[in-house]
């Protein structure tokens, strides 16, 4: 189980099969799962499936209302030579307040500092700068391109990667 880790504005807790309605706030959005690798999800019972199914994914909630906002997983090995990936997603009238670097930088400093990472990977599709910035503003520099379908095999993107190997983290 993955411990909760607080910052300035965020709270990130293990998610749980009780957060599906708040969860399908960005999971059934469109706008949101566009350049995701799963589709967008069409019911609350889908998401409740999905939630039955993880263990180490951070929910986002938001310390001034208590918003679940988001969700995000960092592990080893998701690209192999010791890299540690990591992902994010966040609902839409979240985007472009800080949440996403926030929140991704607590998930590096916790496996740097509990787990021993020190190289770290991710990727986004081109078609999405935005996800590009929040990987640069946690310490990552672009590597080079690469691609990835969804989950489903319905859409392919070019994506560009990224990567940091930290011997101190820059924050």
């Amino acid at each position: 189980m993955i411990p909760t880790i607080e910052t300035e504005r965020l709270i990130l807790r293990p998610l749980t099969v009780d957060d599906a309605e708040a969860v399908f706030q960005w999971t059934g959005d469109e706008r949101v799962t566009k350049y995701m690798n799963y589709s967008t999800y069409s019911s609350v019972e889908q998401v409740r499936e999905w939630l039955e199914t993880v263990s180490r994914v951070w929910g986002f909630v938001r310390k001034s209302d208590g918003l679940l906002m988001g969700s995000g997983d960092i592990s080893p090995d998701k690209f192999g030579d010791d890299f540690w990936g990591f992902g994010y997603c966040f609902r839409f009238d979240c985007w472009n307040k800080g949440y996403c670097t926030e929140a991704t930088k607590a998930m590096i400093k916790y496996a740097f500092e509990s787990c021993g990472a020190r190289k770290f990977m991710a990727q986004h599709a081109v078609q999405n700068p935005a996800s590009g910035r929040v990987m640069e503003k946690c310490g990552l520099t672009f590597s080079e391109y690469g691609s990835y379908k969804k989950i489903d095999g319905s859409c392919e993107f070019k994506s560009k990667v990224y990567r940091a190997v930290f011997e101190k983290l820059p924050y």
